[in-house]
């Protein structure tokens, strides 16, 4: 089990909420708190450190290897999918302690909004939604096969910041496009930012969180 932040405890809707590559837990409280919602508990999770091969090999947090960040580069499957146990025994755990699938939501940004995206849609029991921060969806050609029905009507809230060098524009709007062809219903947001969140960005997943975690 991963060592995570958790706020307002005692809460009986819950956000799983994972960071960005090199960062931690503690990236996304700044944004906990501006969202203002104590009766939704959240769980900030800090990513195992591992060497990264587009930096080098430099280890740092990160929920996967990463090759490269072409829509073409080679993806780090076997990482992918053994974070997705861990993240998947996270939300077994919430379920264990009395909340309801259906008010367990996940949550990332770039690198760990992938792995929202990624575990959403294969996990067993449905989920709230998904919250997509300038990500992507990996391991993509798979999903056809890979999605478990369960999650089919998950509602991903995807957004993507404009003037993203890191995750292109193009490469956020393929995944999009893969997610509505196998039928997901999805919201899309695009603003003026590089690759991080702005106020305006974070009123509107508050909004999000208000329709799909209803207090």
């Amino acid at each position: 089990m991963l060592e995570s932040i958790i706020k307002h405890s005692q809460a009986q809707n819950c956000v799983i909420w994972m960071h960005g590559l090199g960062a931690d837990g503690h990236d996304f409280e700044p944004v906990v708190q501006m969202l203002n919602l104590p009766y939704i508990k959240f769980i900030l999770p800090h990513a195992p450190y591992r060497p990264v091969t587009l930096n080098n090999g430099y280890e740092m947090r990160a929920w996967y290897d990463i090759f490269g960040l072409q829509q073409d580069s080679p993806q780090d499957e076997a990482g992918i999918n053994s974070m997705q146990a861990i993240i998947n025994a996270m939300i077994e755990a919430e379920i264990a302690r009395g909340i309801s699938s259906q008010r367990i939501l996940l949550a990332g940004f770039s690198q760990g909004g992938a792995m929202a995206l990624h575990t959403a849609t294969r996990f067993n029991q449905p989920l709230a939604g998904v919250l997509a921060l300038s990500t992507y969806l990996p391991l993509k050609k798979q999903l056809q096969q890979a999605q478990h029905p369960a999650n089919k009507q998950c509602p991903i809230w995807m957004a993507h910041g404009r003037h993203d060098s890191v995750i292109t524009l193009a490469t956020a709007q393929s995944s999009r496009q893969a997610l509505e062809a196998a039928g997901y219903p999805l919201e899309w947001h695009e603003y003026e930012m590089p690759h991080s969140v702005c106020e305006e960005e974070i009123n509107d997943i508050r909004q999000f969180l208000l329709r799909v975690l209803p207090a």
